[in-house]
């Protein structure tokens, strides 16, 4: 069965692993916003929830689903290839290392506690939004991309910050991270709806589509890969 081919899925896919990827490397920089601790990454990440989003609301469950692993597997090759360059002797004349190590040593930590944040989350994020837009009709976006966003970064913050800063911040700290990032992400996600609903709008139109999830697997590892729109 030949999948559908769409004109802007494969442009938004590797505008979303592109985010992703900064976020992993911004990500061990936390700034102070008044009594808040935020992590660098989080000024980007969000912004792969929407994407998410996006994915399902317009191409389905299974589009997001291969969205997810692509980014999974990209962020994997990066924190290999980080941590193989830093093992790399460096050139007697070159005097970076100290400073390339510990941006980049700290990436693997980062970047596993990462992925395994990430992968929860943003598959609890697309399950939830596919399911509200069947019990919706599709009506009331709002309450699907602010829904599974309240359910998605819960879950990604929490895995986040405890693996990635567990034992090297104090619990306090770390609580506070949590907090304020979930806080700064679900914040995020709502004053982003009117975009959300501009891009959702725009390519439901120009894509022709309008993908409901009735009749599929949500098992994140089944067809993990395959194109949108064989499902």
């Amino acid at each position: 069965m030949k999948a559908r081919q769409f004109r802007y899925y494969d442009l938004l896919v590797h505008i979303f692993v592109v985010v992703l990827l900064i976020s992993n490397l911004v990500g061990q920089k936390i700034t102070a916003v008044g009594p808040f601790r935020v992590s660098g990454a989080q000024l980007l990440f969000p912004i792969t929830y929407i994407f998410g989003d996006v994915f399902t609301e317009v191409y389905g469950y299974g589009a997001s689903r291969r969205a997810i692993w692509i980014g999974f597997f990209a962020s994997a090759l990066m924190a290999a290839m980080g941590l193989f360059t830093v093992w790399l002797p460096p050139a007697p004349d070159w005097h970076g290392q100290e400073a390339f190590a510990k941006v980049f040593e700290f990436i693997p930590r980062l970047v596993a506690a990462s992925l395994i944040a990430y992968w929860c989350g943003e598959f609890a994020n697309s399950f939830v939004l596919a399911k509200m837009k069947l019990w919706t009709n599709g009506k009331y976006l709002w309450t699907r991309t602010v829904g599974s966003t309240v359910v998605g970064q819960a879950v990604d913050t929490a895995v986040l910050m405890t693996l990635a800063f567990g034992g090297s911040l104090t619990p306090s700290l770390i609580a506070n991270l949590i907090l304020s990032g979930y806080l700064f992400k679900v914040t995020y996600e709502v004053l982003a709806t009117p975009m959300t609903y501009a891009i959702v709008n725009f390519l439901k139109r120009s894509e022709e589509v309008d993908t409901f999830d009735r009749a599929i697997s949500f098992n994140p590892f089944r067809h993990a890969l395959e194109e949108p729109g064989l499902e």
